[in-house]
This record gives structure tokens, C-alpha cells and sequence, in this order.
């Protein structure tokens, strides 16, 4: 399958997605602290965690014609809606049927203080093959943990009822071999002009915003079509 082509088509509905900010002043000091220790991680590590996490979060049959990109903070409340609402619908009916391959990208937005936490945990998951479920949990829970001082045990706790070996989580968590992954896939999408999550790139389409399923079903099944005809 041919790697993924980007910005083509654009749907954009910026009321449905949350866009960058800036923190509370209340939460100002974690945000910072979150954002630096990502802006100041290396380039990602290739040991096998790392690797193993990477794949974990692609979802689908390796022969599918079409890559569907999800750009998403877990703290986002439109990813969340995105999340309820589209997301196990398009996965039951375009990967589960071979026609599309997922895969979703990192990028905590700074106003959102356990947006990074919680791509942590749910990257260290993925390195034991649990990054979907886990992310079922966190997005199920999320007005459970998003203001939590300290969110780690929270998260930590839906990634173990997902199935993570629980010492191997810590110990992936507390190496921070994650962050430079995280910081890289923000960094690349922001070099593709994402500003807002929930972020969709279908093939050359880039959809943004929590729209209505049928607008994803639309594009979806356009360039499906136009990948097999090209095949």
C-alpha cells in the first residue's frame, strides 16, 4: 500500500475542533512542564518498545488500498464526540472489511494539561498490543481524569484493565521513551498544517472537526474507489 498523500480535499468545521490556546492559569505550570519535556525529547529511539508501539497503533489489514490518519488529543472534547460517535462505526464497516488501514497520530494540544499523560499510557499499551482498547477506556473516562492533578494512576489503571502487563507499563512510562514518538507525530502534522484536533486524512483528503459520520463514509468511500481504480 502506498504511503499516505496529504491535503487535497478539506471539509473544515473549526467549531468542532479544538484548536490551540492557551492554558488556565491554574493549570499553566503542568502545561509548561508537559510541553517541555515533548519539545525537548530527541529524536525517537528505534529499540523494539518503541517499535512495537509504533505498530500498535495501526489498526487493519495490511492490503488495504487506503490509510485514514486520525490527528486526536485524548483531553480534546471534539475527539471524544469523534470518538463516540464515528469511530467504531467507520471501523466496523471500511477496516474490519479490508477497504481502509488506521492509525492514530499524537498531538496533545498545550492547553490541555493530561493530553500528554495520557498518550503516554496509551503508547506504552500500545507496546504491549493494547494502544485500542486502551483508548476506548481513556476516551470513555475522560471528564473522569482530565482534571486530575496527577492523572498518571487514573490512566495507568484503565491501561492495566485493558489487559498491559501493569510493571511493564511503569516501566516504559517512567524511561519517557514515548514522548520524542509523541513529539515527532505533532511535529510532522503541524509541518501538514494541522492546527485543530480531531484531524482526518483519508488517502489526499483532509477532513477536520467532529462532522456527522456521513461525511466520512462520503470521502471515505470516493477515495476508495479512486485507489482501486488506480490499482
Amino acid at each position: 500500500m502506498r504511503r499516505p498523500l496529504f491535503v487535497s480535499i478539506t471539509l473544515t468545521c473549526a467549531a468542532l475542533a479544538c484548536a490551540k490556546g492557551s492554558a488556565s492559569p491554574s493549570a499553566g505550570g503542568a502545561t509548561k512542564t508537559a510541553a517541555a519535556q515533548a519539545a525537548s525529547a530527541a529524536t525517537p529511539v528505534h529499540d523494539s518498545i518503541v517499535d512495537a508501539a509504533d505498530r500498535g497503533r495501526i489498526l487493519g489489514k495490511e492490503s488495504a488500498p487506503v490509510w485514514f490518519l486520525i490527528v486526536s488529543d485524548f483531553q480534546c472534547p471534539y475527539c471524544k464526540a469523534w470518538h463516540d460517535s464515528t469511530f467504531h462505526a467507520l471501523e466496523k464497516e471500511y477496516v474490519a472489511t479490508g477497504k481502509i488501514r488506521m492509525a492514530y497520530v499524537n498531538y496533545p494540544m498545550p492547553q490541555h494539561t493530561n493530553a500528554v499523560p495520557a498518550a503516554v499510557t496509551a503508547m506504552c499499551a500500545s507496546a504491549q498490543g493494547r494502544f485500542w482498547a486502551t483508548q476506548d477506556r481513556i476516551f470513555d473516562t475522560q471528564k473522569s481524569w482530565q482534571a486530575l492533578k496527577d492523572a498518571r494512576p487514573y490512566l495507568d489503571s484503565l491501561a492495566v484493565a485493558s489487559g498491559t502487563d501493569a510493571a511493564k507499563l511503569r516501566s516504559c512510562e517512567e524511561d519517557k521513551r514515548m514522548l520524542p514518538l509523541i513529539a515527532l507525530d505533532q511535529s510532522r502534522f503541524q509541518s501538514q498544517g494541522v492546527q485543530g484536533t480531531p484531524t482526518v486524512f483519508i488517502g489526499s483528503a483532509q477532513l477536520v472537526g467532529a462532522l456527522p459520520t456521513t461525511e466520512f463514509r462520503h470521502v471515505i468511500d470516493s477515495v476508495v474507489a479512486v485507489a482501486n481504480k488506480s490499482r
